[in-house]
This record gives C-alpha cells, structure tokens and sequence, in this order.
C-alpha cells in the first residue's frame, strides 16, 4: 500500500522515479501549472491590495480530483515540482488546489533524475520557500499587467491578434535599434597590402600583412595612400627585424547555462531556441536507454549556473585520467563570475553520468536528440580537461621604411581541443616559418594590394539575440525561448536564413511602445526589475512593493496613449493571385495556422485559398 505521494510536473518523469522509489510510493503529474490568472480579465484586484485571482486553469478539474484521492490515501505528500521559481510556484498553488491545509506536506528538488539524485531529495526535505514564489507571482503579475492593459490598445490603434509583454517588447526594441544602426551606416573605405616573400631554400613563400612605418602602425585609407607604399617598396630590400617565440594558452570552455547552450546549438547544429530546449527537456525527463530502462540524461536545463557538483566534478576527473590520460585532467578550476543575477542552488548543464558516451547511447536516441546530447556532453568533459597550448613565432619584417607581420603557431598539446572545439574557432591555416631569424634577406614575389570597406553590424540571428538578452540582465533562462517564439509568432520579426528581420508591423508596434510606454521598452528598466525580482527571491523586498509602485504609472500612461495615439493602417500585401470568384487581386493575410490568401473584397466575396 503506497502511504506517499510524490508529485512531478510531466509524465515523462513519473515513469523514472517511480522506478527509483519502489512500491510504498505513488508518483503522480501535475502536467504543469494547475492555477493560474483568468484569461478574461486582469485578474489582479487592484483597489484591494493588488490580490490576485487564481482559478483552476480550464481542463486541469479532474486531473485535480484525481489527485485529491491519492493525497486523500496517502499520509505524506511530496511536491516534487522543477527546482526553480516556477516550479516553486507550482507547488504552491498545487498545496491550496489540493487542500493539503492538513496533510503533512514537503517540498523536494533535485536537479537532475537520478537514482541518487531523488533519494538524496527525499532526505533533504524542506517547506515551500514563500520567497520563491512571491517573486515568480510578481513576474506572472507585471507580465499581466503590460498584456491585458496595452495589448487591447494595440488592438485598437493596429489591428487585432497583436500583443505587449514586458520582456517581447524590449526584444524586439533590441532588434529595432540594431536595425536603424545598420540603416544608418555609412561605409568606410580602406586598403590591405599583402607581400608574397620568398625565403631562401623553403619551397613555398610566406604571406606578411602591412603593418605601418617601421616609427608606427598605420592603416592604409585610400587607393593613393596604397599606390605611394608600393612605390616606394620598389626594389626596397626586406629583412627579418625581429623573431619572437612565445606560448599560447587556450582556456577549456565553462560547461553550459540555459543561454550558452542555445547559442551553440544554434551555430552548430542550427536549431532554433525554442527546439533546443523542447530536446533538453526530453533528455532532463528521461529516455529508454537499451539495457538500462529510463534514464535522465542530463541535469536541469534552465539554469544560468556554471558550478559543478563535487560529485560530478570527481567522477568526470577520474572518466578523463582512464580515457586520455592524467595529464588531460583539468589542473585548476575555473569559473564565471557572475552578475550577481544567478539563482546558483543550480548547475551548469551537463550529463548525469559522463560514462554514459555519445556513443553508447546513440542507438536509442533519435538523431537531433542524440546531435544535441553529444553536444553537451562533449562540452562538459571538456571542462573539466585542462587547456590546450600552443607554440607561437611572430615576425616582423622591414622594407624602404615600412614594416610587415606575419605569425604561425603549432599546437604543443591539445588539452580540452581533442574532446572539443567551439564553433567560432575555425581551425587555424598555418604556414611554416621555417628557419628564419633576425636579419634574414627576403625576396620580394608579389604584392597583393585589395580594397575593403568597413561593415555594418549584422543583423541578429536567436543566437546572438541571446547572448544580448543575457548580457543586459533581461529575462530569465526559461524566458528567451517563449520571447522569440512570440515576437516571430505575431510577425514582428520575421526570420530568414537564421536572421531576424523587423517587419512593417513590428516597427510601428515599437513606435509605439517608445513613444508612449517609454519606460517598458526600456532596457535598464526591464533589467533593473530582473533585480528587484532577484530581491523578492531572496527576501529582501515584499514582492507587493513592486507590483503597487508599477501599476498606477502604467495605468496612467495607458489613459495618455488612449486619447493621444492615431489609428495607424497597414495595408495588406497584394498578390498576383486572381481571386477565381471576383478577379479581384488576392492578399496576404495571417491566421492562427500561418499565412493564407483572402480576396480583399471581403464580406462580399468571402474567397480564401492557402
């Protein structure tokens, strides 16, 4: 007879655990949040002190009933729901969903489901931390508020089916401001001078780039500048100045947080954000592994932690010594400091069992799970493997007044490099500078003048999106996925090729924002609140406080806008499609699935095509 109840958030964990706590448990799933804000109003009772309104979510009732009856059975409840904010959160509204007022009720975490892992829990149990979920309250609250008081504008003032958030709105302000830089860019021009020299007695020449007078360094701005050089390089001698050799130390990468990972996903494997945590989550929940049932792959996804669990730290050491080696093993640890915005009871993201290879467990995964797996895995055993070191051997060069450089480097060990190599570090093309020393004569072959010009900034792609998002404090780990999905989802931003592009509508829906709700869109603003939220957590600030002093200057500025804003028109994009019913020309319009035509002669002729 099971006398406990432990309750997960998805199903695909119930399988796994149950298997780890044996029969006197019952392992039941909440699918997620059970009570929530009302999708018809605001939901926040904002004459009597900002109390807000949960209602059971529509659908969730006899999943609720359901588990009434096993609380009912059981004497101890477990509320094993994800170990962050929002799952602390979850928990909390499971406590009063349920009515366990009088059962005798833990709270447990673990950041990864392992065997040990979930045991080890179970010893740790705890009360629900009220912190916690005062601050994810706080953020559900300022979210609803900037939705259900802005978005009804944007419907007015637009059109429908459009939407405000707090965190979307300064995305694609980020996305705005990137693209007015790249419209205003005006090109430079400037030159490069390459000599092609050939050594005595090496086959191959060694390429040297121009470096200034042999006084300065000095780029070259202009044609002319480039043609005077060269003539006075004319039937110049070039001599070898000075050798250096010296060491270059490449550092092993730190393992991943919820945003490095979705970067390098991206680059690598060009998966968007919102794919990349969709198979995090599938390796975190457990998969049938063959010979082994279930297994948790990897620890929890959203985290912006880089810390390592001493257990996990010494297993993977002793992994590296048997497979590479003991002089592979990482010497010194190393470690991100971090803005003081980590929630760090987390871990960086990693494998839960590093003798659990790539290729022990590609044949029972699926290939984008098993690519991303890899990925992480390779990532981790990399940082705990010490650095990679190179030789290096810089040249600098004289001729008729002017001085050339050209370096090689040769890798001396490859540390960390022979388990991992990031996708920014192209390989590098060496050439030999074989036996040259100071005041060796070179023969001149060629020179190779070319001309360039400076480039705007690139467009964002949902990599580097991230990285600016987290760079400026803004959202949390779970929330750079769903920002993106929605501001490409209401076609603010359209994608193409991995870049983000604005779009009519999303530039006037960031007018908008800007001139009317200026402090929503901006960033410091936004940041700042990631910090008083942080505060909230931590229980420093009443989480009230925030909510009270951010209302009524909304509120204000939504009456301002009403009066004030002009109804803007954005026009459809015509096609060369004929509607076969009036011959008028269809358009472009957007539905809940996608695009799709319609005759623009709407009511009287209703024609729609895909």
């Amino acid at each position: 007879m099971a006398n406990s109840l432990v309750i997960v958030e998805s199903p695909a964990k119930v399988k796994t655990i149950k298997k780890f706590l044996g029969s006197t448990y019952e392992v039941d799933a909440s699918n997620g949040h059970v009570r929530d804000l009302p999708k018809s109003q605001l939901g926040i009772d904002v004459e009597n002190d900002y109390e807000p309104k949960y209602i059971t979510i529509r659908g969730k009732g006899e999943l609720l009933a359901s588990l009434r009856k096993e609380a009912k059975k059981a004497d101890k409840v477990y509320l094993a729901t994800d170990p962050d904010r929002e799952g602390e959160a979850i928990s909390w509204h499971l406590y009063y969903a349920l009515k366990l007022e009088s059962k005798k009720v833990y709270r447990i975490t673990f950041n990864e489901i392992t065997k040990n892992a979930v045991k080890e829990s179970l010893k740790n149990a705890r009360e629900i931390d009220m912190n916690l979920v005062d601050a994810q309250q706080a953020r559900r609250m300022l979210d609803r508020m900037v939705g259900y008081r802005i978005s009804p504008l944007l419907w007015a003032k637009i059109k429908r089916g459009l939407s405000a958030g707090r965190v979307q709105s300064v995305a694609l302000r980020i996305i705005c401001d990137r693209e007015d830089e790249i419209n205003a860019f005006i090109p430079e021009e400037y030159w490069s001078l390459d000599v092609n020299l050939k050594v005595k007695g090496e086959k191959k020449p060694i390429c040297a780039k121009y470096y200034g007078t042999t006084e300065k360094k000095q780029g070259i701005t202009s044609k002319e500048q480039a043609d005077s050089i060269m003539d006075s390089l004319n039937g110049a001698k070039f001599e070898v100045k000075e050798v250096r050799h010296g060491e270059r130390v490449k550092k092993a990468p730190l393992p991943f947080t919820t945003s490095t990972l979705q970067q390098e996903a991206s680059k690598v494997l060009n998966f968007s954000t919102q794919k990349t945590m969709r198979l995090a989550q599938q390796l975190y929940e457990g998969v049938d592994i063959k010979g082994e049932g279930t297994v948790g792959l990897i620890t929890y996804l959203r985290t912006d932690s880089t810390r390592i669990a001493e257990e996990a730290d010494a297993t993977a050491r002793a992994f590296i010594k048997e497979q590479y080696g003991e002089k592979y093993v990482i010497k010194n640890e190393q470690s991100k400091k971090n803005g003081g915005k980590i929630q760090d009871a987390h871990e960086a993201i990693r494998p839960t069992d590093i003798a659990l290879t790539p290729t022990v467990v590609k044949e029972s995964l699926q290939r984008d799970l098993f690519r991303l797996y890899q990925l992480i895995w390779k990532r981790f055993t990399a940082s705990r493997m010490d650095n990679a070191v190179y030789e290096t051997t810089s040249v600098k060069i004289t001729a008729g007044g002017h001085s050339f450089t050209t370096a090689a480097s040769r890798l001396l060990f490859d540390g960390f490099m022979s388990v991992y190599v990031e996708a920014d570090d192209e390989e590098e093309h060496n050439q030999a500078l074989g036996n040259m020393e100071k005041g060796t004569k070179l023969k001149l072959e060629e020179l190779l003048p070319s001309q360039h010009f400076t480039q705007p900034p690139a467009h964002y792609t949902e990599a580097s999106l991230v990285k600016a998002l987290e760079e400026q404090g803004i959202g949390r780990p779970s929330t750079y996925a769903p920002t993106i999905t929605t501001i490409i989802a209401r076609r603010y931003v359209v994608k193409e090729s991995k870049n983000l592009y604005v779009t009519e509508i999303g530039e006037v829906v960031n007018r908008i924002m800007k001139q009317m709700f200026p402090s929503i869109v901006d960033i410091s603003f936004t940041a700042n609140m990631e910090s008083l939220l942080d505060k909230v957590a931590d229980g420093s600030v009443k989480w009230k406080t925030i909510v009270e002093n951010f209302y009524p200057d909304l509120e204000a500025a939504v009456e301002v806008a009403e009066k004030e804003l002009q109804k803007v028109k954005i026009e459809d994009e015509v096609t060369d499609v004929v509607c076969d019913q009036c011959g008028r020309n269809m358009v472009v319009k957007y539905g809940p699935h996608g695009k799709f035509l319609a005759c623009p002669g709407f009511p009287e002729c209703r024609n729609t095509k895909p």
